[in-house]
């Protein structure tokens, strides 16, 4: 038994075909099957190498393993071409000549018939030896499948056509590759998108004529953007890898498009492994689903405040490398990400919070020294300056009841103190608790950055 995600690398790997290739995962995993990757790239002039990486790399973000592949169509050539001949041996399909202004003035007048615009099968008869190779469409009787979203299907193949299978420079066409590739690779549940559903009874009269077992189907409704249409990059359409830039927990992203169409009950946080346990096709909605960017940081914030510290220093390294922060210059990371967590709303949010603990600035924010650095403060940091250098433990601790000290003896709240502490010892006032980030930051470092801002509040009064 065996899946697989068949991606066409002509354009990035979004989050509809993620969502495709997670169900397709989480299907050969519940069935202890395998999972394979196909990279559909017959389409010469379109299919870039480019994309290919990005859906090989957006994969391996992801986590999704697979067992077979990467497997590229445009290996297999010789291969479409022995079933292609089988099939003209057969008297299953026939050459077709027809010039494309015929068949334009054929498909003009049966949509103005209001009839289904398909080939008349005009050349069927004919016994040529060249031109398109078409598929020879039964003509009598249905085709029933029972799809695992869509429930059963029933189609006349008087309504089907005769289809391409072979172009008139010998390539071969999706719906004959699609056919022999999922056979050969003894795929047992074929997992897409349901704009390809019209394509699936023409398949299963190719796997009949081949004498070929026919698989399992499930169809996977689109994504919409919030406004409900179609979704586009406005929406959240975007390259998979983008989410990785943004600071998504590649878990998290998994655990949100698991919930564009698919549900358990109530709940709306999943570990992988609770995934794999509860996943069901059958359980997919038959109803488009809503992208939602409020959910989705939602559901990224609520992982990063449970991951697994190492987990969040692994995903984070990516990020660190863009903002040039070495972590071995500094506090314990386990103990930066753990003190950050439950403030950061995203990893690029943190990544930049972990910036002041290993990274030396020399100028402060000028809006929030507008803000926070006034004559006033100058008193309070210097304040500070002399309580904090007599601290022998540098804890959270004890710099905490140097602050509670100053705000008794000046009768000032701890905002007073707090702002231009946290603003003096980050460059930025972005940071969390400020007694345990002075703490994280190390005594030499927090006294000489607060001895910087009142340098700086000279500067600005002289």
């Amino acid at each position: 038994m065996k899946s697989r995600f068949a991606p066409s690398p002509t354009g990035f790997l979004h989050i509809g075909g993620a969502r495709t290739a997670l169900f397709a995962w989480l299907w050969a995993k519940k069935n202890n099957s395998k999972f394979v990757l196909r990279i559909e790239d017959t389409d010469k002039e379109r299919s870039t190498q480019s994309s290919v990486d990005a859906i090989l790399e957006g994969m391996d973000w992801l986590g999704l393993d697979y067992d077979e592949g990467p497997i590229y169509q445009s290996d297999r050539t010789e291969r479409y071409n022995e079933v292609i001949s089988e099939l003209l041996t057969k008297s299953k399909a026939y050459y077709c000549d027809c010039p494309i202004e015929r068949l334009e003035v054929m498909r003009e007048e049966q949509i103005a018939k209001k009839e289904k615009p398909k080939y008349d099968g005009c050349c069927r008869n004919k016994g040529l030896k060249n031109g398109v190779i078409r598929f020879l469409n039964p003509i009598d009787g249905d085709v029933s499948f029972n799809d695992y979203v869509k429930g059963e299907i029933n189609i006349s193949n008087s309504e089907l056509d005769d289809l391409i299978i072979s172009r008139s420079d010998g390539s071969p066409t999706y719906n004959l590759t699609v056919v022999v590739d999922d056979h050969d690779m003894q795929i047992e549940c074929v997992i897409r998108g349901d704009d390809h559903i019209n394509n699936t009874p023409k398949q299963i009269n190719l796997y009949e004529a081949m004498g070929w077992s026919i698989p399992k189907f499930a169809h996977v409704p689109m994504i919409l953007g919030s406004d409900g249409s179609r979704l586009s990059k406005r929406h959240g359409a975007l390259n998979l890898l983008s989410y990785r830039d943004e600071g998504l927990l590649p878990h998290a992203l998994l655990n949100y498009i698991i919930r564009l169409g698919w549900s358990h009950g109530d709940q709306e946080i999943f570990s992988v492994d609770e995934m794999i346990q509860l996943f069901e096709l059958s359980s997919i909605n038959n109803s488009p689903a809503s992208f939602n960017q409020e959910k989705l940081d939602w559901i990224n914030q609520s992982h990063i405040k449970t991951t697994e510290v190492k987990v969040l220093i692994s995903n984070l390294k990516w990020h660190f490398d863009q903002l040039n922060i070495e972590i071995n210059n500094g506090p314990n990371i386990n103990e930066v990400v753990d003190a950050l967590r439950d403030r950061s709303k995203s990893l690029v949010d943190m990544a930049q919070s972990c910036v002041m603990f290993y990274n030396d600035f020399k100028e402060f924010d000028s809006i929030q020294a507008d803000k926070f650095f006034t004559k006033e403060s100058k008193l309070v940091l210097v304040d500070l300056l002399i309580n904090l250098k007599d601290i022998s433990s540098w804890t959270a601790e004890n710099i905490h009841s140097v602050n509670k000290g100053i705000c008794e003896s000046r009768d000032i709240g701890f905002g007073k103190v707090g702002q231009p502490f946290r603003l003096a010892i980050s460059g930025d006032g972005k940071s969390g608790s400020v007694d345990i980030s002075a703490q994280l930051v190390g005594k030499e470092k927090t006294l000489h950055r607060i001895k910087m801002a009142i340098d700086y509040i000279d500067n600005i009064n002289s």
